[in-house]
């Protein structure tokens, strides 16, 4: 009997697991009986791999043992999901029968779904997995060559792309070369980090909310948008990731590697270099929302992980969807929670939503009058929490741009690269602020204790505030939020105190906070 073993990996939340692949080729074989054995926790995905991997061997001129195949999946106790387990177990096949040599195995990582003709499939997960084989220090890894580009972001380690069974057997002989691939992170990062497809210049009138959702960028504050069908309110949201500070090399590659995991990243992609926006519809389930299920994968609040999740018409949302945003807004990461694992996914995004006033969508509307009866504008706005509603700073009323405004030439406006800039240089006095606070990077973040230290206002700012919790019937929940957006607006204008207009306008931006204001 012939023991041979081969790396492959598995992926658990966000990171990546060793997994080795033994293979036990011999004993007495029974008639009637499989010969092929497969343990270690597998689920149906790698159990049909069998199958695959017979056939793929036969069409690429092999002979698949007629021994007795033990095959194991260490760790025993791990689940192994998927079917990137196919190509590790042929290879170890080939291996332990002696049809291939097999001095080169260990040395590398290999993952592959096999076609029945030995073609290879796309994986997921590539970019945690390459980085789980530099940190174990493997010389490369093997994967299908949609992957490689993904994979190459790791630097220090050998990318060998190949597309079929029998170019891996030829890999592994020595009896053809593989280039590795290659990737210039930071070149690609710098090239593809400011390039935006819409733009604040596209949109016309409605300077307000331009500014509202400039002051949002700046101090990384929720935005709920509240106007008429046709208003602007999605074109504007649409915009917010061209105005905000450019990512990171490290939140870009934080950000690719959720999607790699979720496998959304678009075909043949290397790194994430701009801040995702994602929009799911409102008949979403609040597993897809947050992620989880079966076959525990990010859901869209960790897919929009450092940048934007914009839930358009609120108000048609279920309940329960909206109801499991709350921890995720405060804690900025979802657990997700099995019987013999728990897995965590990042998901520090800002929300940006927007809702129609009222079922018919013409209340407050300057020209059209609302049809809807007494208390429906009430219960239309109940169906959003008071707890969630609590977590938005900004709230804006959208008034549809006029007939005139439409038709008149452009002028020239601004676009969203001197918004940015603005953005970027408000954000860097807000890094200076919380340097000695880990993982604190912008005004939304503060917590109480902060908000009452850093957010100081003098006593003529306090008459200010007093008024307009008593004449607006501003509910005890602004308070805080008042303050950290008039932070936010104080470090736009440069200043280094929280002065009246910077109060004066932050009240502005608690709509939904007057009593009254839904009749």
């Amino acid at each position: 009997m012939i023991l041979f073993k081969t790396y492959s990996a598995a992926v658990y939340g966000v990171d990546a697991k060793t997994i080795t692949v033994e293979v036990n080729a011999g004993g007495i074989v029974v008639a009637g009986k499989s010969n092929y054995f497969l343990v270690g926790l597998p689920d149906n995905a790698v159990k049909e791999g069998h199958q695959r991997i017979e056939a793929a061997i036969k069409n690429i001129g092999f002979q698949f043992p007629r021994v007795k195949l033990v095959i194991n999946l260490a760790p025993a106790d791990l689940r192994k999901e998927g079917s990137a387990y196919d190509l590790p177990i042929a290879l170890a096949i080939l291996a332990a029968t002696k049809q291939i040599q097999g001095d080169l195995l260990d040395r590398y990582m290999i993952l592959g779904e096999l076609s029945l003709d030995g073609g290879l499939r796309p994986i997921k997960g590539a970019l945690p997995i390459a980085i789980q084989a530099r940190k174990e220090e493997y010389k490369g890894i093997i994967i299908p060559e949609q992957n490689a580009r993904e994979a190459a972001i790791v630097n220090q380690l050998e990318v060998i792309g190949i597309n079929n069974l029998s170019e891996a057997v030829e890999f592994i002989n020595g009896t053809k070369k593989i280039s590795p691939t290659s990737f210039d992170t930071r070149e690609e990062f710098a090239y593809h980090q400011n390039q935006f497809s819409k733009d604040f210049s596209d949109v016309k009138g409605q300077q307000n909310i331009k500014r509202s959702l400039e002051i949002a960028a700046a101090g990384g504050h929720n935005v709920i948008l509240i106007g008429p069908p046709g208003a602007g309110k999605t074109m504007l949201a649409q915009r917010m990731p061209s105005i905000l500070p450019p990512l990171s090399l490290y939140e870009a590659l934080e950000t690719t590697k959720i999607h790699s995991v979720a496998g959304v990243l678009p075909g043949r992609s290397g790194l994430v270099s701009v801040r995702p926006f994602r929009a799911p519809h409102h008949t979403i389930s609040d597993v897809a929302l947050v992620g989880g299920g079966s076959h525990p994968s990010p859901g869209e609040i960790s897919l929009a992980h450092n940048g934007v999740l914009f839930l358009d018409e609120l108000p048609e949302f279920k309940r329960t969807v909206l109801e499991v945003l709350r921890q995720p807004m405060e804690e900025r990461k979802v657990t997700i929670s099995r019987a013999k694992v728990s897995l965590d996914y990042p998901a520090s995004f800002m929300l940006i939503a927007s809702m129609n006033p009222c079922p018919c969508g013409f209340y407050n509307h300057p020209e059209k009058e609302c049809v809807c009866g007494p208390g429906v504008v009430k219960k239309y706005l109940s169906r959003i929490s008071g707890p969630l509603l609590d977590r938005i700073d900004i709230h804006v009323e959208v008034t549809p741009v006029s007939s005139t405004e439409l038709m008149e030439t452009p002028k020239s406006s601004e676009d969203s690269s001197m918004i940015r800039e603005r953005v970027i240089k408000a954000r860097e006095k807000q890094e200076i602020r919380f340097k000695k606070w880990e993982g604190l990077h912008s005004n939304s973040m503060m917590s109480a204790k902060m908000v009452d230290e850093i957010c100081q206002i003098n006593p003529a700012g306090i008459n200010l505030l007093k008024t307009a919790m008593q004449k607006l019937q501003l509910s005890a929940r602004a308070y805080d939020r008042i303050l950290k957006v008039s932070r936010t607006i104080a470090d736009l204008d440069s200043s280094e105190d929280i002065k009246i207009e910077h109060l004066a306008e932050a009240i502005h931006f608690r709509s939904l906070d007057r009593e009254g204001w839904a009749g």
